[in-house]
C-alpha cells in the first residue's frame, strides 16, 4: 500500500468509527448539545499548527472537539424544525460523492454522477406526478430552490412583455406583481429580495394558513396589468396545510400569471396514494421547489428546483465560456445558480433506489401517522389544546396562557428527551412539532408524549 493509500485508509477508517459511534448513540442520547460554541472553539486551537499532522489524528481531534456540541438532530425524537434524518443509502452515497470529488456542473466531463442525477430527476417527476419534460436543478436547499424557480419565472414573465432582463437588467423594467399567501414561508420573501422583486402583495389566508382562493381573483383584478407571479405552498410551516391548488392556479393562469409552489416538505405528499389528494391540481403550476433533506431524508445541501419549461431556466442560469465543455443535451449548470458543485443529486438517487415507490409512500405515510399519534396523545392532556388540523407532518399546541406554554417548552428543552420548538402562530405562543425523520418509531412517539406529560404536570 502506498503512503497516499495508507493516509486515506486511516483517515476514512477513523471517520467510519466516529460516525458509527455517533449513530449508535441516537436511541439514548439527550437531544440538546452539552456545551456551547464559545466554550467549544478552544478545542480547535488558538492558532493554526506550524506543520502537517497525521490525517487520522486530525479526524480524531475533530470528532472529539465537536462531540459535546452536537445536537441529536438525527434522533427519532427530534421534532424541532422540519429537518429529516439521513437514510442509510443516502448517507453512504454522500460519502462516495465526496470521495469521487466530481464537479457536477457539466455533463461531458463528469458523466457518471450526472447520469445518476438525471435518473433521479426522471424518477422524481414520475413519483410526484409532474410534467416529464420539466427541467430539474439540484441546488443547496429550499431557499435556493425557490430562488431558482422564481429566477426562471422572472425571466419568462418579463420576456412575455418584451423585456430581456439578461440584456437590460431590472432598471426601467415593467413592474412584476408577485402575490403570496399571508402565511407563506419566509424563504419566498428572501428569494424575491435576492431577485430584486421587492415585497410581495399579500392575499389573506384562512385559519389553517391556506391562501384564500376566493380573494385571489379580487387581488389580481386590482393589480396593474403586466407580468405577474403567484407563489403557493404545499405544507404550511405551522399547520402543514396545503393551498387550494386547482382553484388558485386556474385563477392565476386566467390572469396570465406564472404559478410557483413552495413545497419544501409537503411536495412529497404526491408520492403517497394515501395523501396525494392534498396536492390535487398542483401539477398545473409552472414551477415547484422542495428540499430533499426534509421529507426524503437525504443529507443536507440538497434542494430541488423544478420548472415546466426548460428554456427560461436555461436563460436564467446558462453560462457560455470558451474553456467550458458544453453538452448538446444541456448541462446541470443550466439549471442551477452554480458552476461548480458537488453531485448532490446522487444521494437522491440512492434514497429513491433504496426505498422504491412503495417505500417512499410508506415513509411519507409513516411521518403523517406519527404526527397524528403525537397530536392525539397531546390532546388528551389536561389544559393542552392542539391548534391545527393535522393533515400532514406538523402539530401545533398550546398549554393554557402564553407564560405556561413557554414554561412547558423550556421544561422540554431542559430535560432533553425530545426537542420541540417554540413559535408564534395565529397570534399565540405555541409549541410546534415537525415529524420529519424516517427513523421515528412508536417508541419515540411514546417517549416524547411522556416528556410532554411531565412538562405539563411540572408547570401546572
Amino acid at each position: 500500500m502506498t503512503a497516499r493509500e495508507e493516509a486515506y485508509t486511516a483517515a476514512l477508517q477513523a471517520a467510519v468509527t466516529h460516525a458509527r459511534r455517533w449513530l449508535a448513540s441516537m436511541p439514548d442520547r439527550p437531544i440538546p448539545p452539552r456545551r456551547g460554541a464559545d466554550e467549544l472553539v478552544k478545542a480547535f486551537g488558538e492558532t493554526i499548527p506550524g506543520g502537517p499532522s497525521d490525517p487520522a489524528a486530525a479526524v480524531d481531534l475533530l470528532a472529539e472537539g465537536v462531540e459535546d456540541g452536537l445536537m441529536a438532530m438525527p434522533s427519532g425524537r427530534f421534532f424541532g424544525w422540519v429537518i429529516g434524518g439521513t437514510l442509510p443509502a443516502a448517507l453512504a452515497a454522500d460519502w462516495l460523492v465526496s470521495a469521487w470529488d466530481q464537479n457536477a456542473g457539466m455533463r461531458g466531463p463528469t458523466p457518471g454522477v450526472v447520469a445518476a442525477e438525471e435518473a433521479a430527476a426522471r424518477w422524481l417527476l414520475e413519483l410526484l406526478g409532474l410534467p416529464p419534460a420539466s427541467a430539474v436543478g439540484f441546488v443547496t436547499g429550499a431557499t435556493m430552490a425557490n430562488f431558482s424557480c422564481l429566477a426562471a419565472a422572472r425571466e419568462q414573465v418579463l420576456a412575455g412583455v418584451g423585456w430581456d432582463v439578461n440584456e437590460r437588467g431590472l432598471n426601467g423594467a415593467p413592474l412584476i406583481t408577485v402575490l403570496v399567501g399571508a402565511e407563506r414561508h419566509v424563504t419566498v420573501d428572501v428569494a424575491l429580495r435576492y431577485l430584486g422583486l421587492g415585497a410581495p402583495t399579500v392575499v389573506p389566508a384562512d385559519d389553517q394558513g391556506r391562501i384564500r382562493a376566493d380573494l385571489l381573483a379580487e387581488h389580481l383584478d386590482r393589480q396593474p396589468s403586466g407580468p405577474a407571479i403567484l407563489c403557493l405552498q404545499a405544507g404550511n410551516l405551522h399547520s402543514g396545510a396545503f393551498d387550494p391548488f386547482a382553484e388558485a392556479i386556474a385563477v392565476a393562469h386566467q390572469h396570465g400569471a406564472w404559478v410557483h409552489i413552495d413545497g419544501a416538505f409537503g411536495l412529497w405528499a404526491a408520492a403517497s396514494p394515501t395523501h396525494r389528494h392534498l396536492v390535487t391540481g398542483y401539477q398545473d403550476a409552472d414551477s415547484w421547489g422542495t428540499d430533499a433533506h426534509k421529507t426524503l431524508n437525504v443529507p443536507f445541501d440538497c434542494g430541488v428546483a423544478i420548472v415546466t419549461r426548460p428554456a427560461p431556466m436555461r436563460r436564467a442560469f446558462g453560462i457560455a465560456a470558451d474553456y467550458l465543455v458544453p453538452d448538446a443535451a444541456g448541462d446541470p449548470l443550466d439549471r442551477a445558480p452554480e458552476m461548480s458543485r458537488r453531485a448532490r443529486g446522487v444521494p437522491v438517487w440512492a434514497a429513491l433506489q433504496s426505498l422504491g415507490r412503495s417505500g417512499l409512500a410508506g415513509l411519507v405515510d409513516g411521518l403523517v401517522s406519527h404526527a397524528q399519534a403525537i397530536a392525539a396523545g397531546i390532546a388528551e392532556l389536561d389544559g393542552v389544546e392542539v391548534l391545527n388540523d393535522v393533515v400532514f407532518t406538523q402539530v401545533c399546541f398550546s398549554v393554557g396562557d402564553e407564560e405556561r406554554t413557554r414554561a412547558v417548552m423550556n421544561h422540554l428543552l431542559a430535560e432533553g428527551v425530545t426537542w420541540m420548538s417554540g413559535s408564534r402562530w395565529a397570534g399565540r405562543q405555541i409549541i410546534r412539532v415537525s415529524v420529519s425523520n424516517w427513523s421515528t418509531d412508536e417508541q419515540d412517539v411514546e417517549l416524547s408524549l411522556a416528556a410532554v406529560r411531565r412538562a405539563v404536570e411540572a408547570t401546572g
